[in-house]
């Protein structure tokens, strides 16, 4: 086999991790406007700027010193440094929200990619396969063989590679085409459809870059679809009129009187029969009396049985009889209920029996109306539901759901078909926008025609673009509406008292069963309806980009075990770990719908009439038949997957893979787990060695320096380069050796060197320097103990972690006297107090003494006591250039107690009086850190962690500070 040169790339070496994590949280806010993955649900995405930062340093040459097979180049380490935060820039800039379609910041990262690829394309211009394999005029390919919610491959077209995107499950093959395939292929083409009366353009300066035309389409024809459905069921959604009777009872609802009030949602109870035999009633399982808990706004529900029969009464005041209106029949957990009438209390069991053999009945509870002021409730008496409604064609929906036990919770109660999650007028609406999507097709092709599009007759899978594949295109988002829709407006949503406002089915990875739950008004304009669908499907749709640049993508269904797009691409992807989700179960809610809306335009795709779930990579007991059969269906699938992407990957790149930690493996600041450890196994039996493992913050509500807490990574990116076929094996003493010679420098790159000027948090340092070792322990086909076992991946974890704490000790750097004991005496005492004898003991074997301590003003001794000062007690006059004794124990907490109490700039100002202390103050806090960790001192590791995460402030600060005094001084 030829030798291919690859430089070491960036994701190998370092990377402002802080910066990427902050930005991750920040995209998980709310409000933060439209986003390409509103475009439809997908569980557990990865966040945009973590996907476009890992792509880019995945492609970046890294500027240090490189040896790699032969060749050599290289700058000395100061100049790579600088040269490396040329780089970090780029990422900082490239992750922020505001500048996900940023020409200018994408141009930047577009260019050093081919820089890189130039470079690289020079060291390999002998390969035999030069040709095909390192053409300086075109970048390789992009693949992700899991693509999932699409969040990599469109990162990957972003920063302009062709793009390739493959997965088993139909919906997201259907979202990758929406996000990467679809709107290159329509960038910059003005909207097709004529304006429907009453509504705006939505784009008035006529630009219609990127994708602003199609989804100004999704909007036109969304808006006659809304037209044709009034006409067809718009009888079965009418509104209340409220009359003088009405007022007699609800004197708050005189002003309404002679209106039609619009009907928002209405609301429902499901009911079982009382297993007391005396009673027999029919009982509400309500799970909350509660309508609206908005102060000032609060609504009840106060139901009864009057002559044997439900009743529902709306009220502005609770009947504390009734019991807790929060809780309403429920008692314990999922299917106890409480009688109305006799107070008996079902069993969980009885509910279940009742419910699978007879089935659940349901009534109507109240009613919201638009009002002037917000919400008006009212019995459900008023608006009662249609006694007369079409059949409903439920083909295609009385599929069996998977009788997954965690995450199909309603099969438990009788819900066990798409048909049954949904009331008889939430099907005939869905149905009904489902089959004018294939009217509107056909009017679409016609207003295309008109507009100049030339007919290809090819449709959305060919690579043309006209009449017949905008139809399809367009045809798509539609559908995606509908899934919208359903998520909303299905009997396992469920009502929000304190937002008034219905939630979606899948708040969380289950599909959930619910006792209560609202239908909304989908013909209306307000809350839950189809315009308020297509509106969000366009809006989205616009996010995904503005930009007319993109290179096309290409979209499979394929098994990422057995599928060879892979070929000389690029590699980055996010497998399914293990059990944590069946996506396939979960994905059946929204395939129904979208086979009905595009079967004619994907009849290979949407061929089954569920998605495909035999081969989907999860450990699932319940499909094979016991938990250890599942496990080894999992692993030997996800060790054929990682090898398949080994042997195809584009040689000069390494792959990212990402592992998404489950809650169960997360403690506070560690990352060691069973399921880890397999992984990481996994991985390396699949012919990988394992260069990189950066730790991704993706589920964290704000960036960790501001929430107070040291969160741990949701998920980490293992960087993975295939191992060579000569691969040797070596000795436990020889990995030891090479730890100790090569983690050193592996960690000062990590944390910045001399500059300061990448500092990666001590709470993800401890994950991070796994990346570096585990490249020593994965580049041999193993590491053999002195019995000659072969070491495993636990133990070799042992040996890295032990080669970090030993890099962090103040003992292995040129730390002063004092330091050494005040860190031995922290280590043993913390804050607290400890005896003089001891502490005399300590500072004569440290070569300083208790007394030079006190002086040094870190600790307070007396009365046969002495204890370390905290960070808070330390003096605020305090100036480094008059202190005669300064360890570094006192600089490193009079850092933390200015940058607590006046902030980065304040802190910056100090470091800038005492600029030759900042790396050894630096290192202290690393350490302390995980004195602290270790410990499990919360508190005491935040202040530490917090000074790590601002590091890179203070120094741009100090640095400052510094040039002007110099410059203050030569004009002088």
């Amino acid at each position: 086999m030829t030798k291919v040169y690859s430089p070491k790339k960036l994701i190998e070496v370092a990377l402002p991790l802080d910066e990427i994590n902050a930005a991750c949280a920040h995209e998980k806010q709310p409000g933060i406007g439209a986003h390409p993955r509103g475009l439809h649900l997908w569980w557990a995405r990865r966040p945009l700027p973590a996907a476009r930062a890992v792509i880019f340093a995945q492609m970046v040459n890294d500027p240090g010193y490189q040896q790699d097979g032969g060749f050599k180049y290289g700058v000395n380490k100061k100049e790579a440094e600088i040269k490396r935060e040329k780089l970090f820039q780029i990422i900082r800039d490239l992750v922020k929200w505001e500048n996900t379609n940023n020409e200018e910041v994408l141009n930047r990262a577009r260019a050093a990619i081919k820089e890189s690829w130039h470079e690289t394309c020079f060291l390999n211009r002998n390969h035999p396969q030069a040709a095909e394999l390192f053409n300086p005029e075109k970048l390789p390919a992009f693949h992700d063989p899991f693509a999932g919610g699409g969040a990599i491959p469109l990162e990957a077209q972003r920063l302009g590679l062709e793009s390739y995107a493959s997965d088993l499950n139909p919906v997201a093959v259907m979202i990758n085409k929406a996000m990467i395939e679809i709107p290159p292929k329509f960038a910059g083409q003005a909207p097709v459809g004529p304006l429907p009366n009453g509504v705006k353009q939505q784009n008035l300066m006529e630009d219609w870059s990127g994708a602003k035309g199609l989804a100004e389409d999704v909007r036109r024809y969304g808006h006659w679809i809304h037209q044709e459905a009034l006409k067809r069921i718009g009888h079965l959604y009418k509104k209340v009129s409220i009359t003088e009777d009405i007022v007699i009872e609800r004197p708050d609802l005189k002003e309404y009187v002679g209106q039609d009030l619009n009907v928002l949602t209405w609301l429902w109870t499901r009911t079982v029969k009382c297993p007391n035999p005396a009673c027999g009633c029919t009982m509400p399982l309500l799970s909350s009396f509660t309508l609206s808990s908005k102060k000032g706004k609060e609504f009840y529900l106060l139901p009864s049985i009057e002559n044997g029969k439900l009743v529902f009464v709306v009220s502005k005041t609770f009947n504390s009889e009734l019991g807790d209106k929060s809780k309403g029949f429920k008692r314990g957990m999922s299917g106890i209920f409480e009688c109305i009438n006799c107070k008996s209390v079902t069993t969980r069991n009885y509910t279940a029996e009742q419910a699978t053999s007879i089935g659940l009945g349901a009534e109507m509870t109240a009613v919201v109306c638009e009002g002037k002021r917000g919400r008006v409730y009212l019995p459900a008496s008023l608006s009662p539901f249609p006694t007369s409604l079409p059949e409903v064609n439920k083909s295609g929906l009385l599929i069996d759901m998977s009788p997954n036990p965690r995450d199909v919770w309603c099969r438990n109660f009788g819900l066990n078909t798409p048909a049954d999650l949904f009331t008889q007028r939430q099907l005939l609406s869905l149905l009904t926008f489902s089959e004018l999507i294939q009217d509107a097709r056909e009017k679409i092709k016609v207003d295309a025609k008109a507009a100049g599009l030339l007919d290809d007759q090819l449709g959305i899978d060919s690579k043309g673009v006209g009449i017949t594949a905008y139809a399809d295109a367009l045809a798509v988002y539609l559908a995606f509406a509908v899934d919208r829709l359903a998520d909303y407006n299905s009997s396992t949503a469920t009502w929000k008292a304190s937002g008034e406002q219905v939630m979606q089915t899948y708040k969380r990875q289950t599909l959930p069963m619910t006792w209560d739950f609202p239908e909304s008004n989908v013909l209306g304009s307000k809350s839950i309806c189809w315009l308020k669908a297509i509106k969000y499907t366009a809006d989205n749709l616009n996010a995904c980009t503005s930009l007319n640049s993109l290179i096309p993508g290409v979209v499979s269904q394929a098994d990422a075990a057995n599928q060879s797009i892979s070929n000389d691409k690029v590699i980055s992807t996010d497998p399914p770990y293990y059990d944590n989700i069946g996506y396939a179960d979960l994905s059946d809610f929204f395939y129904v719908w979208l086979r009905k809306s595009l079967k004619e335009i994907f009849p290979d795709l949407f061929s089954t009439m569920a998605v495909p779930k035999v081969e989907e990579l999860i450990a699932a007991p319940y499909r094979h038949g016991n938990k250890v059969k599942a496990e080894n269906f999992f692993l030997d699938g996800m060790t054929r997957a990682i090898h398949k992407m080994a042997e195809k990957g584009h040689p000069a790149f390494p792959v990212t893979i990402y592992y998404a930690f489950k809650q169960s493996e997360t403690k506070e600041g560690s990352t060691s787990s069973t399921g880890w450890e397999t992984f990481l196994e996994a991985v390396i039996s699949a012919g990988f060695s394992i260069d990189g493992t950066w730790p991704m913050r993706t589920e964290l509500a704000n960036r960790m320096i501001a929430s107070g807490t040291n969160a741990l990574a949701s998920s980490v990116v293992l960087v993975c380069k295939k191992r060579e076929i000569e691969a040797e094996s070596i000795s436990r003493r020889e990995f030891q050796r090479e730890l100790r010679d090569q983690m050193p420098d592996a960690l000062e790159a990590m944390i910045g060197g001399e500059t300061g000027v990448t500092p990666i948090a001590p709470v993800d340092l401890a994950q991070a320097a796994i990346g570096p070792g585990m490249a020593i322990y994965s580049k041999y086909t193993a590491v053999l103990n002195q019995d000659g076992s072969k070491m495993s991946v636990h133990d070799a974890l042992i040996l890295i972690n032990r080669a970090i704490t030993d890099y962090l000790n103040p003992d292995s750097g040129n730390f002063d006297a004092d330091t050494l004991f005040c860190d031995d005496w922290f280590s043993q005492y913390g804050w607290g107090e400890g005896q003089f004898g001891e502490a005399d003991t300590l500072a004569r074997a440290k070569g300083t003494s208790v007394e030079g301590v006190r002086d040094a003003g870190v600790i307070e001794a007396g009365g046969g006591k002495v204890r370390l000062l905290k960070w808070s007690e330390y003096p605020q006059n305090w100036d480094p250039t008059t202190d005669a004794r300064t360890p570094i124990w006192e600089a490193c907490h009079q850092m933390i107690r200015m940058l607590n109490q006046q902030g980065e700039a304040a802190a910056g100002s100090l470091l800038a009086r005492m600029p030759e202390r900042g790396e050894h103050i630096r290192q202290l806090a690393y350490h302390l850190y995980t004195i602290c960790e270790r410990k499990k001192w919360a508190a005491e590791a935040r202040a530490y962690n917090e000074l790590i995460g601002a590091w890179h402030a203070i120094v741009a600060t100090s640095t400052e500070i510094g040039y002007k005094d110099e410059q203050v001084g030569f004009d002088f």
